[in-house]
């Protein structure tokens, strides 16, 4: 059934056909089956997950729509980078990262249920992917993974200059303000933030941060210090 799922996605301007609900109704079932062996969201009730996982993954796609490559660090159940990938199709080239090896096979077999091309997901830790993907990546996404500063140093590294880091947030005030430092030491700078209201009033924060010039080799530092210590 993907009545709901299109009907849903209309609400919220967001235009899929048949083919794309019929995804993410499989998504959805696989996350379910998948959730109960390895606790990978709280979510579990279809129209909470449709719209706080789904709808809210794929709020800034219209912003990606001729990307080349998009880098999903901390993609954990595949939020937000297998949903925008549903959206954004071939041509986007998405790479999933996640440190936990049972979650990035969740991720593989999503990739092949779903008849996904153009992605792959990786078993890897941020600031271990600089040998091969260093300012490589039109844009990177993460959501809920770390605070701000801590996700600019993890992030800003592996955008090719000019490119963004899209950032999803909640409250982001306070974030921001802790985050000077770090904007500066990685030559990056906030270019804008959209606001979106989803269901029950969640608020959903969507941060446009642009890289205008290379990131030090020194960045991201290893041994956990981008969260024990952030810039």
């Amino acid at each position: 059934m993907i009545d709901d799922i299109l009907t849903i996605f209309k609400k919220y301007n967001i235009e899929i056909n048949d083919n794309q609900a019929e995804q993410f109704d499989k998504y959805y079932n696989l996350l379910i089956e998948y959730n109960a062996k390895f606790n990978l969201t709280t979510i579990i009730n279809r129209k909470d997950c449709l719209i706080k996982h789904f709808i809210d993954s794929v709020l800034p796609y219209k912003d990606m729509l001729n990307t080349k490559s998009i880098c999903d660090i901390g993609s954990g159940a595949g939020f937000p980078g297998i949903p925008l990938k549903i959206l954004l199709g071939d041509n986007t080239k998405i790479v999933l990262v996640d440190s936990l090896n049972k979650r990035v096979n969740f991720l593989n077999t999503v990739i092949k249920e779903l008849s996904l091309n153009n992605i792959e997901a990786i078993h890897a830790r941020a600031e271990d992917l600089s040998q091969n993907y260093r300012g490589y990546f039109d844009i990177i996404v993460s959501r809920a993974v770390a605070g701000l500063p801590t996700l600019l140093e993890y992030t800003i590294p592996f955008v090719k200059v000019n490119g963004y880091f899209i950032g999803y947030k909640s409250d982001v005030r306070e974030e921001i303000i802790n985050s000077a430092n770090a904007l500066k030491v990685l030559n990056s700078s906030i270019e804008k933030i959209d606001k979106y209201m989803l269901e029950n009033e969640m608020l959903r924060n969507i941060i446009f941060v642009k890289k205008k010039k290379s990131t030090e080799l020194k960045y991201p530092r290893k041994m956990n210090k981008p969260r024990l210590s952030p810039l």
